[in-house]
C-alpha cells in the first residue's frame, strides 16, 4: 500500500469518530466525499434500504447530483447495489465474471457514462441499512484496498443512520408520552372539579340526616358519610396534584414547630391505629424543632406517610414517628414493622398511581396518590424524601426539611 493511501486511511479516523456527534446529513456528505477522494472516484452516494418493499432510494448524493433524489425506489433485483444487499458482500463491476453490460438503468442514475462501480452494503448488528456506492474510478478498476476503505466508511455511515433513527423514535415516543401525560392531567383536573361539588352535597345532607334519623339507621348513614369522605379525600389529592403540576400551588412559609405537627398527626390517626390495635408513638424530641415551612403542606405530607404505614402494618403492629436535628435540616422518619416493600418496587413507590402489588391493592384499597403527594410537598420546600424497606419486616419513610426557607418548585411526578 502506498504512503499516499496510508495517509488517506489515517484520514478515516476523524470521520469514524464523528459518526455519533454530527447531524446525519452533514455526516453522510462527509462520508461520500471521503469515499470519492480516497478511492479516486468520480462520484459516490448512499442508498437507503427500505425493508417494507425491498427497495433502495438515494439518501445522500453530492450537491451537483441532486437529481438522483428524484429517482423512483429501486428494486433490489434491478441494480448492483441491490445485489450487494442480497449477497451481503461488496460487489465490483467490472470484475472477473461480470462486465459493464450487466449494469441497469438504476446503476446509471448518477452518471450514464459508467465504466466502473463499487457497492458495499451498510450492515449494523446483522441488519442491512443501505449501500455505499462509488462510481467511475479514475482510469482504473476498483481494488481490494478500495473495498476496505468503503467498508470502513459504510460501517460509520450505518452507525450514524441507526443513531439518527433511534433519536427520531425516542423523540416520537417522548412526544406521545407528553400527549398522554397532558390528557391524564386534563382528566384529573376535570374529574376533581366535577366531583367536588356533588360529594360536598352528599356529605352535607348525610350529616344532616344523621341527626334526624332513628338510631337504628345511624350505621347506614355513617357508612355513607365514611365512604363519601374517602372519595372527597381522593378528589382533593387529585386536585392538589393538578395544582402542583400547573404551578398554582405556593408554599406559605412561616416558623413551624415540628413537635406540634407530629402531635396533630398522631391525634388525627390515633383512632385509625387503635381500631387496628396498632401502637402509634411519637417520642418527644429533645428540642422543639422549628423550620420555615407551610404548616398545612407538611402536615399533609407526614399524615400521608403515617396513613400509609397504618394501612400496610398488620393488626397489633407498631409505628414510630421520630424527629431529629441535623446541620441545616430537620429529619422526620415514620418507622413501621409492617409488610414491607419488595426491592424491585422501591424505586417507584413515590410515582403517581403506583401500586406495589395487585393483591395488596385489592386488600388495602387506595389509588397510589398519598406517597406521591407527600413527595411533592416535601420537594416544594427544597427537601428530600426516601424509603428504606425490607419485605416482611417493615419500612422507614424519611424526609429532610431545610430549617431556612428555600424557594423551589417540585419535580414533575
Amino acid at each position: 500500500m502506498t504512503d499516499e493511501r496510508l495517509l488517506g486511511l489515517e484520514g478515516l479516523a476523524p470521520i469514524v469518530r464523528a459518526a455519533c456527534s454530527l447531524e446525519l446529513e452533514p455526516f453522510l456528505q462527509r462520508v461520500i466525499a471521503a469515499a470519492s477522494e480516497l478511492t479516486g472516484s468520480e462520484v459516490s452516494a448512499i442508498l437507503e434500504f427500505d425493508e417494507r418493499d425491498k427497495s433502495l432510494r438515494f439518501l445522500a448524493v453530492p450537491p451537483a447530483y441532486q437529481e438522483a433524489h428524484r429517482t423512483p425506489p429501486i428494486p433490489l433485483d434491478q441494480s448492483t447495489a441491490g445485489e450487494a444487499i442480497r449477497k451481503r458482500a461488496p460487489l465490483r463491476m467490472p470484475d472477473d465474471e461480470t462486465g459493464l453490460d450487466a449494469l441497469t438503468g438504476t446503476d446509471l442514475a448518477l452518471t450514464p457514462e459508467t465504466h466502473s462501480l463499487l457497492a458495499v452494503p451498510m450492515i449494523l448488528m446483522g441488519k442491512v441499512l443501505g449501500v455505499l456506492q462509488a462510481v467511475n474510478k479514475n482510469n482504473a478498476h476498483y481494488t481490494e484496498e478500495d473495498v476496505t476503505i468503503l467498508e470502513m466508511l459504510a460501517a460509520a455511515a450505518a452507525l450514524a443512520i441507526d443513531r439518527n433513527s433511534l433519536r427520531h423514535r425516542m423523540e416520537a415516543s417522548l412526544a406521545e408520552l407528553s400527549d398522554l401525560d397532558r390528557l391524564k392531567s386534563d382528566f384529573i383536573a376535570i374529574t376533581s372539579h366535577e366531583l367536588r361539588t356533588p360529594l360536598g352535597v352528599i356529605l352535607g345532607h348525610a350529616t344532616y340526616l344523621r341527626e334526624l334519623l332513628d338510631p337504628e339507621y345511624v350505621d347506614q348513614v355513617d357508612a355513607i358519610i365514611k365512604n363519601a369522605a374517602r372519595l372527597k379525600e381522593i378528589v382533593e389529592s387529585l386536585g392538589s396534584m393538578d395544582n402542583y403540576r400547573k404551578g398554582r400551588s405556593r408554599v406559605r412559609q412561616e416558623a413551624v414547630s415540628m413537635r406540634h405537627i407530629v402531635e396533630e398527626v398522631v391525634a388525627s390517626f390515633d383512632a385509625m391505629a387503635t381500631e387496628r390495635h396498632i401502637t402509634l408513638q411519637a417520642p418527644p424530641a429533645s428540642a422543639d424543632l422549628l423550620v420555615e415551612a407551610d404548616h398545612t403542606k407538611i402536615s399533609i405530607a407526614l399524615g400521608n406517610l403515617v396513613k400509609n404505614a397504618i394501612i400496610f402494618t398488620n393488626d397489633g403492629g407498631h409505628i414510630l414517628i421520630q424527629t431529629q436535628s441535623m446541620p441545616g435540616y430537620v429529619k422526620v422518619s415514620v418507622i413501621d414493622n409492617g409488610i414491607g416493600i419488595p426491592r424491585k418496587d422501591l424505586p417507584r413507590v413515590f410515582d403517581r398511581f403506583f401500586q406495589v402489588e395487585g393483591h395488596l391493592t385489592r386488600r388495602h384499597n387506595g389509588m397510589g396518590l398519598g406517597l406521591s403527594v407527600a413527595k411533592v410537598m416535601v420537594e416544594m420546600h427544597g427537601g428530600r424524601i426516601w424509603v428504606e424497606s425490607v419485605e416482611g419486616k417493615g419500612s422507614t419513610f424519611s424526609f429532610l426539611l431545610p430549617v431556612q426557607a428555600i424557594e423551589t418548585q417540585p419535580a414533575m411526578f
